[in-house]
């Protein structure tokens, strides 16, 4: 099954800092591109568990007695690490946004360039999809979630002429939604706009900011002393959760402070953003937007 080359791979895991003998998660397997590059640095004792709601990640599953899969939501990672009787690791690895597999399976609906049912769940468990969303959000609801998720300034008027043209007859595949929005699709900027409808209802379907909320918030917790966090992200609304958590410990606001002026940070952001090189970007169209943020347990 084909993933594509993972993104950043050396500096991701680099970011690690990994110790032979240490504990690490990659809470985004696919196709196991970072796990076997982590796997790679590990001693005998050294383990790795990977996360991937995904069922077409199990066809990648590593043979290798160090790694463990879950094929779990990282939203619970300390949930499922604790049934494996870990409390503490020493790094965790995240590659959010949808993998190139995803993207390219026709009929996962992800993409916007081939004609496939809306469906667009990571988890093909998950009982709402893209096609019941455009089917049965109100209008009010598809505005809000086009202009939070989507950043379509336009989003109140995309929202109307969904709920018009369902009216007439349903829309259930990728093209009969491009049909249905094409007054909103000026050539020059068509596929960009698409891709920002497409964006938004696919972190609807998957609850994706705030999966990543719950997950930043556990990582205080279960990094130990000097443990490391390396998160790659692909747009605006990721990155920014990430880069206010790394450097506040909080998604909105400032940290409150003692009477001596001192604030209580969770983290400490390591190094400065890192992002994919010309040379990268052109074997790997999908990093031209990768951005990279690190961060350690605050001493």
């Amino acid at each position: 099954m084909n993933y594509h080359n993972p993104v950043l791979l050396k500096e991701s895991v680099d970011a690690l800092a990994i110790k032979q003998d240490g504990v690490y998660v990659d809470v985004t397997f696919g196709g196991g591109g970072h796990s076997r590059e982590i796997l790679s640095r590990l001693g005998d004792k050294g383990r790795l568990f990977g996360f991937d709601q995904d069922p077409d990640a199990q066809e990648n599953v590593i043979d290798d007695s160090r790694f463990v899969l879950i094929p779990e939501n990282f939203r619970y990672i300390s949930r499922f690490l604790r049934f494996h009787g870990v409390r503490k690791v020493d790094g965790v690895l995240a590659d959010l946004g949808v993998s190139s597999h995803q993207f390219d399976e026709a009929d996962r609906g992800f993409s916007t360039r081939f004609d496939g049912e809306l469906d667009m769940r990571m988890n093909q468990k998950s009982k709402i999809s893209a096609k019941e969303i455009i089917a049965n959000y109100s209008e009010e609801k598809l505005a809000e979630i086009l202009f939070l998720y989507g950043e379509l300034r336009n989003s109140r008027n995309i929202a109307k002429t969904i709920v018009e043209k369902r009216q007439i007859e349903r829309i259930d595949t990728s093209y009969q939604l491009r049909k249905a929005l094409q007054r909103y699709l000026p050539k020059a900027k068509e596929h960009k706009i698409i891709a920002q409808i497409f964006q938004a209802i696919r972190i609807e379907v998957n609850e994706e900011l705030d999966v990543l909320k719950e997950f930043l918030q556990q990582m205080p917790g279960l990094l130990k002393e000097e443990g490391r966090l390396s998160v790659i992200s692909y747009h605006s609304l990721e990155d920014r959760l990430v880069k206010r958590f790394m450097r506040t410990g909080l998604f909105q606001g400032e940290p409150e402070k003692d009477v001596f002026g001192n604030s209580n940070e969770p983290l400490q952001k390591v190094g400065k953003l890192i992002v994919p090189d010309a040379k990268e970007i052109k074997l790997n169209n999908r990093a031209r937007s990768a951005k990279l943020r690190i961060a350690t347990l605050k001493k």
